[in-house]
């Protein structure tokens, strides 16, 4: 490029860069004709959270994992030994 095209290019950048007014993009228009008749209803920053069910104590989990292991042990053993006779 040549210097006068670089500067061009420069007083394009600084020209758009210091527009008064910018057009909004289609999606704000969007929603701005959207919300003209209809505004949408206030949103709450947190929703309230809904009705939880209690937790169950990490021993139960831990419990039941250790149980579902060893029954699979205990049949896995038992279908080899069933296999060798």
């Amino acid at each position: 490029m040549t210097e006068h095209e670089d500067l061009e290019r420069d007083f394009d950048q600084r020209w758009a860069s210091a527009a008064e007014h910018k057009e909004p993009s289609a999606r704000a228009r969007m929603l701005a004709a959207r919300w003209k008749d209809n505004p949408p209803a206030p949103v709450p920053f947190r929703a309230d959270p809904g009705p939880a069910a209690p937790r169950r104590s990490s021993w139960i989990s831990t419990a039941v994992v250790l149980g579902c292991v060893a029954a699979l042990i205990l049949l896995i053993g038992y279908a080899r030994t069933r296999a060798m006779f």
